[in-house]
């Protein structure tokens, strides 16, 4: 299913990124769909209109797909942590510590004198 998403993604992307190489610029600039860009088939305000509503709804299913996408991977992420799951409470590897009696003291032992 992971992977399904993934290849509709990468669909979605190019076809966005091509819709909006597509359309015509304000200054006329890199628009491939200059003025009678579509032919005959459309005039040059209703070929804005279907350019426009069709970056919108890529989009729109591009941003919901990324969602998608993303809440997938987060839940399938085994041990693995993000700063969004929250802080986790200190796990501490030592044992407790447990009051250890006291070693008797021991007399000091006279030092023989060094002989030359």
């Amino acid at each position: 299913m992971f992977t399904v998403l993934l290849v509709i993604h990468v669909f979605v992307t190019l076809a966005l990124i091509a819709v909006v190489l597509v359309q015509r610029s304000e200054g006329g600039g890199l628009g491939i769909g200059g003025g009678q860009g579509m032919g005959n088939f459309m005039t040059g305000r209703g070929t804005a209109n279907l350019l426009t509503r069709s970056t919108a709804i890529l989009a729109t299913i591009f941003l919901a797909l990324s969602l998608i996408l993303a809440l997938m991977t987060r839940s399938s992420t085994n041990g693995v942590s993000s700063i969004f799951n929250g802080p986790k409470a200190p796990v501490s590897t030592m044992a407790p510590m447990t009051p250890v009696p006291a070693a008797p003291a021991k007399p000091a032992q006279p030092s023989a004198p060094a002989t030359p």
